[in-house]
């Protein structure tokens, strides 16, 4: 089974970037890190992470880690259907949710994460979703041609497609976006380019 190794996030200001993952999330560089780069990208990047946790308590604890970190809140934390999130924008411009399925805090507030996910924009989710079925990704959950969700191991970041206009509602932000994706990602089948423009590499040995 395939699954993503490591999100490579590209930044103006890669130590800038660094420190304020470490600061707002505590994150491992070694499933999300940043790199340097300087290609030309506007608006919406056409991803976003999301930082799935227990409860909504963390949702609020790494809301405020985020802010104090010098994120701007795109979307603040409220109740939805769904659960409870938020969605903030870091400084480097990398789009990320803050979500619980719990509705009710069972204990003291942590900024503990339970999982990364990592949520591509595409324009034509069945077809992706045999591109991704192609390079041994396993489907976990699959809804039509509206959302697929990847099953992913102990260690990795778990692979999702939306469409595009509608994960940029989800974010709070416009749909349109030209230029870079900022974004690279590492597994066992790369090099490759996706549908989308999504630019894989292989995981290093």
């Amino acid at each position: 089974m395939n699954a993503i190794d490591t999100v490579t996030l590209e930044a103006a200001d890669p130590a800038a970037a660094a420190r304020f993952y470490e600061a707002a999330f505590a994150l491992d560089p070694s499933r999300v890190r940043p790199r340097g780069s300087q290609a030309p990208t506007t608006g919406f990047r056409g991803f976003t992470l999301s930082l799935v946790v227990s409860q909504p308590a963390d949702v609020d604890a790494l809301l405020t880690a985020a802010q104090d970190a010098g994120a701007t809140v795109l979307k603040p934390a409220a109740k939805s259907l769904w659960g409870y999130g938020a969605v903030v924008q870091a400084p480097d411009g990398t789009i990320w949710q803050l979500a619980t399925s719990a509705k009710k805090d069972t204990g003291p507030a942590t900024r503990e994460i339970d999982e990364i996910v990592l949520l591509l924009g595409v324009e034509d989710v069945k077809a992706s979703k045999r591109f991704y079925a192609g390079q041994g990704f396993a489907v976990g959950k699959s809804f039509g041609g509206k959302y697929v969700e990847f099953t992913a191991g102990p260690g990795t970041v778990k692979l999702s497609l939306y469409k595009r206009r509608a994960l940029a509602k989800v974010a709070g932000v416009s749909p349109e976006g030209t230029g870079s994706h900022r974004l690279t990602l590492s597994c066992a089948t790369g090099p490759f380019t996706d549908p989308d423009g999504f630019v894989w590499e292989a995981t290093a040995s």
